[in-house]
């Protein structure tokens, strides 16, 4: 199995790549989703988020404005909140890997990649890329954000191209749909040839 590390920053099209590797027939893990699901209604780190950070939770899950309020721009309480939701994601991947042993291929969405040492746990490395005024369209456009809470968010990523500069395959966004499809397509089709498989 060869697992390919897909990462990138906000804006850039992680999601719809993430999307087509899995049209592709590609198992995909999504961290993510992973995060939304375990604060989501019920979820098993609710119960811990609320007790780090009372008031940010309620009946449907974490509140996740209200929690980023509290730990954007705040160190301390972000390592806090990072100590209690890495491990849960980790189990979740764990669990992901083990039930699709036997595919030739995965990938792991992982957005913060190389920020949190993901990096270290992949084979290879996509990275999604687009340019910055492309990104920035997209990302303001997004309900509740603003110019400044998206700065706030690109000071705690790694910048494009230190990502495009460590990636073993940037698979760009700029274009069409069609053009990005064919880079996801090439991808895969050279991992297939992988001799270190």
């Amino acid at each position: 199995m060869i697992v390919l590390g897909l990462t990138g920053s906000i804006g850039m099209g992680k999601s719809t790549v993430a999307a087509m590797f899995a049209e592709e027939g590609v198992p995909v893990f999504d961290a993510d989703a992973a995060v939304h699901r375990l604060q989501g209604p019920a979820g098993a780190l609710v119960a811990g988020i609320e007790s780090l950070f009372p008031g940010t939770t309620d009946a449907a899950g974490v509140n996740r404005g209200a929690l980023a309020e509290r730990v954007l721009g705040a160190p301390e309480a972000l390592r806090r909140l990072e100590a209690l939701v890495h491990p849960a994601v980790a189990r979740e991947r764990e669990s992901f890997l083990a039930l699709h042993a036997e595919a030739p291929l995965v990938v792991l969405d992982i957005p913060l990649l190389f920020e949190k040492g993901g990096w270290q746990q992949v084979d290879r490395i996509a990275v999604v890329s687009a340019p910055e005024a492309i990104q920035r369209e997209r990302v303001l456009k997004r309900p509740g954000m603003t110019p400044q809470k998206f700065e706030q968010i690109l000071a705690h990523q790694l910048p494009d191209a230190e990502k495009r500069a460590r990636a073993d395959f940037v698979i760009p966004t700029g274009g069409t749909l069609d053009e990005t499809r064919d880079a996801v397509r090439r991808v895969i089709a050279c991992l297939a040839d992988d001799p270190g498989r």
